[in-house]
């Protein structure tokens, strides 16, 4: 299946680097997520961190609000497996406390530090440093002038705040700059970043910001955020969730996944919504596929089908796939079945499959067994099911009299 195809042509933008990371430009779209545990307890936050990088986190944000936070940077930034990046609101000074840490990169809210001084200070020494900033426009902390101006927080003003911040970086001579302009309304925010994109090629970070708990957090941010990526816009984003941060990291991978912008890190799970042919409890065999795989990092489509009258067909695209019937699952192998095993074995097949196709390819797999003998299995099974539903179950030839009826009747 080709999942590299998308909608729309990748905005050029220019391309910064975040520690080892690349962002902008032609790099893949990275993910970014933010701890939510205190910055000066060093091993909780690494330990969150760890976790963060481990569920595809490419990028992570850490608070520094206080002395201790920066202290607390010092000793994480040299211990963390992905780049550090420091979160400044309100102190400047946090930030150059940041820059002293070796934080690999700093967000800065234009709506909460507003002197210019300030702004070109940090600017400055991070461009002795090499260190990027991004510029983290909110529209709930705007700057209360630009609200006046513009009756609230409207996507003009928001790209205002981010080209004001822009001037002053730009008098000291600092280009090493992501933006992003968040909303926590969708439609609010899509504009925002469309505006925006207009006016700069710096690379831009995107998120709807306090998106709220899964799943309607989900859902507004992916509505956000899959918007503009597929019209070409982003560079990096971030899931905002009301959650544990690993969430915003896994969901940040699975769309750059869905939308093709990323290789399949791990297993990309299909499963039909169930129906009344459904052999099984769809819904529970799906979930309880999803645990086994857990973060197992196999690259593979599986796909969970209810009934084996079109579980191979809708699934046929899949490297591997189970299809329920008679109380037993059909396993098949890129629409080939190779093997029928009792229901309560039905996961643990799916994932011993998974792990032999994936250390040893497709073809191996197909000569493991007698695929014929599976596939005889698996008619039979189907033909049962029709004879058991009946092969015209809509009563089909005696609807279309009828309709015949109503069309030659008017």
């Amino acid at each position: 299946m080709d999942v590299t195809t998308h909608s729309a042509t990748r905005r050029p933008t220019r391309q910064i680097h975040v520690g080892s990371v690349a962002v902008g430009g032609d790099a893949p779209i990275s993910v970014q997520s933010m701890t939510i545990t205190k910055t000066a307890d060093v091993e909780g936050t690494l330990q969150q961190i760890y976790a963060l990088a481990a569920a595809g986190c490419d990028i992570v944000r850490c608070t520094c609000n206080e002395i201790e936070a920066a202290e607390g940077l010092a000793q994480i930034v040299p211990r963390s497996p992905i780049p550090v990046i420091a979160d400044i609101h309100h102190q400047y000074k946090m930030a150059l406390a940041a820059l002293e840490a070796g934080v690999h990169g700093l967000r800065l809210n234009p709506g909460n530090i507003r002197r210019p001084e300030h702004i070109k200070s940090v600017a400055s020494e991070a461009r002795d440093r090499g260190v990027p900033i991004r510029i983290g426009v909110n529209a709930g902390s705007l700057d209360p002038a630009l609200y006046d101006k513009y009756g609230g927080p409207t996507p003009e003003a928001m790209v205002e705040s981010a080209q004001q911040e822009m001037a002053y970086f730009d008098e000291v001579g600092f280009d090493l700059i992501k933006i992003s302009v968040k909303a926590s309304s969708v439609p609010l925010m899509v504009e925002a970043y469309r505006q925006l994109s207009a006016v700069t090629d710096h690379p831009l970070h995107l998120g709807v910001t306090e998106a709220g708990p899964p799943p309607a957090g989900l859902v507004k941010a992916t509505a956000g955020i899959a918007t503009l990526l597929m019209e070409g816009i982003g560079d990096t984003i971030r899931y905002s969730l009301t959650a544990d941060p690993v969430e915003e990291a896994r969901a940040g991978r699975q769309l750059l996944e869905a939308l093709g912008l990323r290789e399949r890190k791990n297993v990309d799970l299909i499963a039909c919504p169930s129906c009344g042919r459904a052999e099984i409890d769809v819904i529970d065999v799906a979930k309880r596929a999803m645990d086994a795989f857990g973060e197992r990092e196999i690259p593979l489509q599986v796909a969970v089908m209810g009934c084996v009258v079109n579980g191979p067909g809708e699934a046929r695209e899949a490297d591997i796939g189970i299809a329920a019937g008679n109380k037993r699952g059909h396993l098949f192998v890129k629409g080939r079945n190779v093997a029928v095993v009792p229901e309560s074995e039905m996961v643990e097949a799916l994932v011993d499959w998974a792990e032999f196709i994936h250390e040893h390819g497709v073809e191996a797999a197909l000569t493991r067994v007698d695929t014929t003998l599976a596939e005889r299995e698996a008619a039979r099974d189907r033909s049962a099911l029709l004879d058991a539903k009946g092969a015209d179950a809509n009563h089909a030839t005696e609807r279309i009299v009828e309709i015949r009826k109503t069309v030659s009747d008017t």
